[in-house]
């Protein structure tokens, strides 16, 4: 339950604190007072979102603070204890002084509190809200989650046959298409490095007579005569010869002047074998030009880079592969499609029979708690209409199951059941609201339950049968209700008034709980008005002694 609740700067709010008490407690006041501001409150701490016009004029920052008894499996002890901070730049949340995520917050509160506000019933209107409700009835939703995995595998599997049968439809065609790609790219047999190979063999052979002219010189001048270098380097070596037995650093120089002339020697001979390779032939440069040619060719279709080349030829050779095999997968995916079928019929059709009997159950309960809320001769129905089932038809593998579900209602005898988001009045709606809530207590996993004016659209002994409901809820669950009705109010355990002031031209909201004399005058105002008689506060008297007992 909600133990405490703090709300600073939230609109017309400037600080208020109210300490909640379990059982029935009812939040009433005039028009426009500021009611609904405690309820926006309590959503902004429970996670959901929120803007920073709701901070008040003048405030940097709005804040809420809520405390709760910790539910079973939450970490950490005592109180928990959630905070909400908004303000131009950004909201803040906090769990137990520690900063977490938004969804955080909704996330913890998900289980503790349920919130129905002004309009809420509406959703009644929309059909596709019955069978979430008819689930959380039945307790099926870990069975819809299931249901929803195998749909959703059966899915994924239709769509790998539709993708492989496509694929087997152009198999002949696209086949033809990668054998001949493939034999191209092998038969072309480009190797990694080739096109620097042959462009640096290119450059040697357009520039062949210069080069040999160069190597000519170089060698003449190295070792062809008594003017080269050789000749020059053995008249050196004799000269040093002659003076090695004189000094050692004579023959030092001796012995590294043999070993330049060796250098020499050998280089000579690299500049002959070089000269004499004879790879000026035109006939070979016409080769590497057409090699060049193919090369350049092959890029601009399949790849920047030899490498590139190479790896489209890599997926050319694995869509083969798997053109080759589309005929075994369509095998193994046309058994897999049976096997997920058979898990997805086995878990809906359970889903569907959980269901049916939950449907009964519902429909049962709902026509008795609508009688006790004033509908004595109404029926109330909750319709499942099975659909076909089909693997080889998607439409029909659904993540909800095999069931459409609606709630039809007969306000009068004699009348059939219709939809009930056709025929049934807001009066009728808050009711049913209500009597769905009466019915799932049992089950209601919520702690706290807030009713933010379900009271529209019903008057008289209506809402005596309102009020009477709400106080039964409250045996099990802490109710909070904001209602403009003395009858639901005269029913609460807790009463609370919420008030709006203005003071030098700021406008601020306030709570008291009021005491057994202040409810009497206060159920004195709804009856009346503002104008209390003594017969209103005798009446409001009267009717908080026949109501708010145990």
């Amino acid at each position: 339950m909600i133990k405490y609740l703090r709300l600073r700067n939230l609109a017309t709010i400037e600080d208020i604190r109210i300490d909640w008490e379990n059982g029935f407690s009812v939040l009433t006041g005039e028009t426009g007072a500021g009611k609904s501001i405690i309820i926006d409150g309590i959503r902004l701490v429970c996670g959901e979102k929120g803007s920073a016009d709701l901070v008040r004029a003048g405030a940097a920052e709005a804040s809420v603070e809520a405390i709760f008894d910790r539910p079973a499996g939450e970490e950490g002890e005592g109180d928990l204890i959630l905070q909400r901070l908004l303000a131009a730049g950004g909201g803040k949340a906090y769990q137990d002084g520690i900063l977490v995520p938004l969804k955080r917050l909704k996330e913890t509160t998900a289980g503790l509190i349920d919130v129905y506000g002004q309009n809420d019933h509406i959703f009644l209107l929309q059909i596709e809200s019955h069978l979430a409700y008819l689930d959380q009835f039945a307790g099926t939703i870990p069975l819809r989650e299931e249901t929803a995995r195998a749909a959703r595998e059966l899915r994924g599997l239709a769509r790998q046959k539709e993708e492989w049968t496509a694929r087997e439809r152009e198999r002949g065609q696209r086949l033809d298409f990668l054998e001949f790609q493939i034999a191209e790219i092998e038969k072309a047999g480009l190797r990694p490095g080739e096109e620097e190979e042959l462009r640096e063999k290119r450059l040697l052979l357009r520039n062949a007579e210069k080069i040999r002219g160069l190597l000519d010189a170089s060698y003449d001048l190295a070792y062809g005569g008594e003017a080269s270098l050789s000749a020059a380097l053995v008249k050196l070596e004799h000269l040093l010869q002659e003076l090695s037995p004189f000094h050692p650093d004579f023959r030092e120089m001796k012995d590294s002047l043999s070993s330049f002339g060796i250098t020499v020697r050998e280089l000579s001979d690299l500049l002959l074998r070089f000269r004499d390779r004879g790879e000026e032939s035109p006939e070979r440069l016409e080769e590497i030009e057409e090699r060049l040619s193919l090369i350049e060719q092959f890029k601009r279709k399949y790849g920047a880079e030899i490498g590139e080349i190479q790896g489209y030829l890599d997926r050319l050779k694995a869509e083969r592969e798997d053109f080759l095999q589309i005929k075994d997968r369509l095998l193994r995916v046309d058994a897999d499609i049976v096997a997920a079928a058979a898990v997805y019929a086995a878990s809906a059709q359970k889903l569907s029979k959980t269901r049916r009997t939950a449907a009964r159950e519902l429909s049962s309960l709902i026509e008795k708690e609508i009688a006790l809320l004033g509908m004595k001769n109404a029926r109330f129905e909750v319709r499942l209409d099975g659909r076909p089932f089909s693997p080889d038809q998607p439409d029909s593998v659904r993540e909800a199951g095999l069931d459409d579900v609606e709630f039809l209602i007969s306000p009068n005898p004699g009348e059939p059941p219709k939809p009930l988001r056709k025929i049934a009045s807001g009066g009728e709606l808050s009711r049913i609201m209500l009597a769905l809530k009466s019915a799932a207590r049992e089950k209601d996993a919520a702690s706290t339950l807030i009713f933010d004016e379900i009271d529209a659209g019903i008057g008289g002994k209506t809402a005596e049968f309102v009020a009477q409901r709400l106080k039964a809820l409250a045996a099990r669950h802490q109710v909070l209700c904001i209602t403009h009705l003395p009858q639901i109010a005269s029913f609460a355990a807790h009463h609370y008034t919420i008030t709006k002031k203005t003071e030098k031209d700021r406008t601020f909201t306030t709570i008291r709980k009021l005491g057994p004399d202040q409810r009497i005058e206060e159920i004195a105002r709804l009856m009346s008005g503002s104008l209390q008689t003594p017969a209103s506060l005798a009446g409001a008297r009267d009717m908080l002694e026949r109501n708010a007992g145990p």
